[in-house]
């Protein structure tokens, strides 16, 4: 869990989350969105799937990235239980 709040730290990642969470997109589609070279995004999202907070897929000639929701819901039940020890 330490490498996905780590991801979480950089707000161009969390920003390729904010996108996947609308709909899976490929590289290019991502890059669209910001103002870095293509190789800065194919690092951040390198970084969210070795964090395994993004899934990549082969479509053809692309890879599409999609969210990984199972580790999402891992990091709220983090959340909620610290929240809950640090309440008592």
């Amino acid at each position: 869990m330490n490498d996905a709040f780590k991801a979480l730290a950089d707000p161009t990642r969390r920003k390729i989350l904010e996108l996947l969470s609308e709909e899976d997109k490929n590289a290019g589609e991502i890059a669209e969105y910001f103002n870095i070279s293509k190789p800065s995004i194919s690092h951040h999202l390198n970084i969210l799937k070795n964090a395994g907070l993004v899934t990549d897929e082969r479509q053809g000639q692309n890879i599409v990235y999609s969210l990984n929701t199972t580790v999402f819901q891992d990091i709220v039940k983090w959340f909620f239980d610290f929240s809950q020890k640090e309440s008592k």
